[in-house]
């Protein structure tokens, strides 16, 4: 469902305006409808956050010949922005809470914005993603508060599979050289 969602919002809003979209997620919000979170980078890798409001509409459309018209009815989504900001202007990400299962988070712009994502998984998602937007095309890494670090970059022996795996090919071929060269050798001449 997200991934059809995903390609909807590209084709019918993002792409027009020459921007992929990265990442989304659905938020809360008091106006009726559904709302997303979402994240695109420009052509000139310039990153924009964006409220976007997704409403239901109904069209009818008139088909037929001139004798016998027929209405059809069509069930659309419509998509629009409602609030845009650049990823430079953003000061701080506020998690609110580290130690709560919250998955409401502060956005810091110009004023502040709050944002309540529908899951606590969401809301670390979109954060990962930020700090990884941040990372590449900004020249500061992104202000991070109040929000467990090990969720927003893990830094465990076994976060980078493809490096253990090599390290323990490495221990391997090393404990064989070590037990071959303690087996004691016949010399049957």
């Amino acid at each position: 469902m997200s991934s059809l969602l995903r390609e909807e919002m590209q084709r019918v809003l993002f792409r027009p305006a020459k921007h992929r979209l990265v990442e989304f997620i659905e938020i809360e919000e008091p106006l009726p409808g559904r709302h997303f979170l979402c994240v695109s980078v420009g052509q000139k890798k310039v990153v924009q956050l964006s409220i976007v409001h997704c409403q239901i509409s109904k069209t009818t459309q008139k088909s037929g010949s001139k004798k016998l018209q027929t209405q059809r009815s069509s069930i659309q989504e419509c998509y629009k922005k409602i609030e845009i900001w650049s990823l430079h202007d953003l000061t701080l990400v506020d998690g609110r809470d580290p130690d709560v299962d919250d998955p409401c988070f502060l956005l810091h712009f110009d004023k502040v914005r709050t944002v309540t994502a529908i899951t606590c998984s969401a809301k670390y998602t979109m954060v990962r993603a930020l700090v990884a937007l941040c990372d590449r095309h900004c020249q500061s890494p992104l202000n991070l508060q109040n929000f467990d670090f090990t969720y927003i970059k893990p830094t465990t022996y076994y976060y980078n599979r493809g490096d253990c795996v090599v390290l323990s090919q490495i221990c391997f071929y090393a404990c064989n050289l070590v037990c071959l060269s303690m087996c004691p050798v016949p010399l049957d001449a």
